[in-house]
């Protein structure tokens, strides 16, 4: 394999490789009970904007059930949005048939978080990474068991690891196949859904920087979805922050990590451990009364009013509750979507 990116990378051109605007996922919910049926709707996620530039990791942090896996997911068409659009290289892909997904969804791959439920256990490696070649006919038959090798080396593994099956690897070994089943068909853009939260600490850096180092080797484009924020200001450049569904901030990693303007935004960096046992004994805690409302029948205007320590300090504004706040301008890239950002 050439260290040079693929030879059908796209040049770049005046439009972000990845454009989402007013993306929402509904899914509908039936109820049973007292012998009669309730239909109602999860707001998995409600009108989210985010562009991802070409040859760039986007980070999108929040809580389990903000959303996250679901913009990934309708992102790649494998879930379909209830609206909004999803444009990948200029392409609208909300408007695509099968057939034209079929033909996009080569150059846009996923990197699951679960490396141990992501691979058949009954299929031997060569045949998991080659599966991706068979099905969008991206190499002769007789040139595959030579592109499995070379992707193997890719990411670190013997090409002897092909003949052996998953259970006699690793979870980081895995995760490793895993990324090499992702990169058989040479994509532009990869969703990578918590790739290293079910691994162990000491794996851990060893996946993010064969990420980075494969992000540097073929120019790819990541959404690196996570809620280790140790983690996402390492290999992000821009940071977008979920809370139920909605997109709160956005910023690039420096700013974001210097003056976070979101409640929520705070009360997660508050919550990332510092090295420093003198420093992490003396910074201000932020800690969130109450759990996540239910996605079904989310508050009415901020989504975040119901846990915000600010609201409680400005003595419960009404605005909060009555009037959702859109996602605007602070300075330079950082966006925030709070009535009193500018009080945090």
């Amino acid at each position: 394999m050439s260290d040079g990116p693929p030879q059908d990378v796209v040049v770049p051109r005046n439009h972000d490789l990845v454009e989402v605007s007013g993306l929402t996922v509904h899914f509908p919910v039936r109820h049973q009970g007292l012998g009669r049926r309730r239909r109602s709707v999860v707001h998995a996620v409600d009108g989210v904007d985010l562009s991802i530039p070409r040859a760039t990791t986007i980070g999108l942090v929040g809580e389990s059930g903000s959303g996250k896996t679901t913009v990934g997911l309708a992102i790649l068409q494998l879930c379909r949005p209830t609206s909004g659009s999803v444009r990948f290289d200029g392409v609208e892909l909300t408007k695509l048939g099968s057939f034209g997904l079929r033909r996009m969804r080569r150059r846009m791959q996923m990197v699951f978080q679960d490396p141990y439920g992501s691979l058949d256990p009954r299929m031997r490696v060569r045949s998991i990474i080659a599966e991706p070649l068979a099905a969008h006919r991206f190499v002769a038959r007789r040139e595959r068991p030579g592109r499995v090798a070379e992707l193997l080396e890719l990411v670190g593994m013997s090409r002897s690891s092909a003949d052996r099956f998953p259970h006699e690897f690793s979870g980081g070994q895995r995760q490793r196949i895993g990324i090499a089943r992702a990169l058989a068909v040479q994509p532009d853009f990869i969703v990578a859904d918590e790739p290293i939260s079910s691994l162990d600490m000491s794996i851990r850096a060893q996946i993010v920087n064969l990420l980075d180092h494969l992000q540097q080797r073929l120019g790819l484009s990541y959404l690196f979805i996570a809620h280790d924020l140790s983690i996402v200001r390492y290999i992000s450049s821009h940071i977008a922050v979920m809370y139920l569904g909605q997109i709160v901030e956005t910023a690039s990693r420096d700013d974001l990590f210097r003056r976070p303007l979101h409640p929520y935004t705070q009360a997660l960096l508050a919550a990332v451990p510092i090295p420093d046992p003198e420093r992490e004994i003396a910074r201000k805690r932020i800690v969130l009364t109450g759990d996540l409302p239910s996605p079904i029948d989310p508050p009415a205007g901020c989504r975040f009013h119901t846990r915000c320590p600010l609201r409680v300090r400005l003595g419960n504004p009404a605005r909060c509750v009555a009037e959702r706040p859109n996602l605007v301008r602070a300075n330079g890239t950082h966006s925030v979507a709070c009535h009193f950002a500018d009080l945090s």
